[in-house]
């Protein structure tokens, strides 16, 4: 996408007969356009945040028996967190005690 250097509207492509020209819509800017013209920029991406709050939301957490769905280890931490509307319950969520697992999951 190219803009226009005296307004900087987006230019758009038309054949003009001789050729095709980037053209401003707004003002009389005219760019002829010669062979191929492409770049392509690469974006960042945004870190994705950890909603929970990421391994220090964990630290302070209690324990209770809810055996982990993926390794079946006998408890799990577990938090509370209003998520929805303050007339909903809340959300609990719990993590595998079982270092070597980790796994979270939410109560349904």
């Amino acid at each position: 996408m190219l803009f226009c250097p005296s307004c900087a509207n987006v230019l758009l492509v038309q054949n003009d007969g001789s050729g095709q020209v980037f053209y401003c819509q707004t003002c009389p800017y005219v760019f002829p356009i010669h062979g191929k013209h492409a770049s392509r920029k690469r974006l960042q991406r945004k870190e994705v945040d950890d909603v929970l709050g990421g391994a220090e939301a964990w630290q302070n957490v209690d324990s209770t028996e809810a055996p982990c769905p993926k390794c079946e280890h006998p408890r799990a931490y577990f938090m509370q967190i209003q998520i929805r509307s303050a007339d909903e319950p809340m959300s609990t969520f719990y993590k595998c005690c079982n270092p070597k697992c980790g796994y979270q999951w939410k109560e349904m």
